[in-house]
């Protein structure tokens, strides 16, 4: 590799990285399709020139002639926030930004499906699960209950499972449960308690 291919490659780099970044951030916070990296390149640079826009007071103070060699500790420590860590915390802004009270009756929710957002809160419910066979299945969705999230398909696995009456009452957990595992292609309903 001659100098000038090595010059490409961290051109590419600076430009891509950031960029890149901030999209795998994004992703792991907001359920979407899997994303195909080789389309998402133009995205990925745009990431990056907005990155570098937005840090520019920082770029220009660490270009400085001799503040690379007088002040090596915080020229290093500015790298890597200029390429890791604001990359890092720029989606994470954004995605608070737009869920935020204010903003949220403005803006669509980056959510896609209803099924992420109310199972990405988290919060722990009583929930009776309607199965397409007519059965009705209650439990407890709390700290160790688990959902798939968007593009996957959906499952959820309740960590305990409760004796329901024909009203839909709970009765009492169920001996020795550790707990159920429901696919998407069984449930016709899900009904949430607090």
């Amino acid at each position: 590799m001659d100098i000038w291919e090595f010059d490409k490659a961290v051109l590419f780099l600076t430009l891509f990285m950031p960029g890149f970044i901030s999209l795998k951030v994004y992703s792991l916070f907001i359920p979407g399709p899997i994303r195909d990296f080789s389309k998402s390149f133009i995205e990925a640079i745009g990431y990056s020139v907005l990155n570098f826009t937005a840090l520019s007071w920082l770029i220009m103070t660490i270009n400085e002639k001799g503040f690379s060699t007088n002040h090596q500790v915080i020229y290093y420590i500015s790298l890597l926030l200029i390429f890791i860590v604001f990359p890092v915390l720029w989606p994470i802004i954004i995605i608070n930004i737009l869920k935020s009270k204010k903003l949220s009756k403005y803006t669509l929710n980056p959510i896609v499906m209803p099924w992420d957002y109310i199972f990405g809160q988290r919060k722990a419910h009583w929930v009776l699960v309607h199965l397409k066979d007519g059965r009705v299945i209650g439990g407890k969705y709390s700290k160790k209950s688990r959902t798939s999230a968007y593009p996957n398909e959906r499952q959820i696995f309740l960590e305990e499972v409760w004796q329901i009456d024909k009203k839909g009452v709970f009765g009492e957990k169920v001996e020795r449960t550790g707990g159920l595992l429901l696919f998407a292609d069984e449930i016709a309903m899900v009904e949430f308690f607090n």
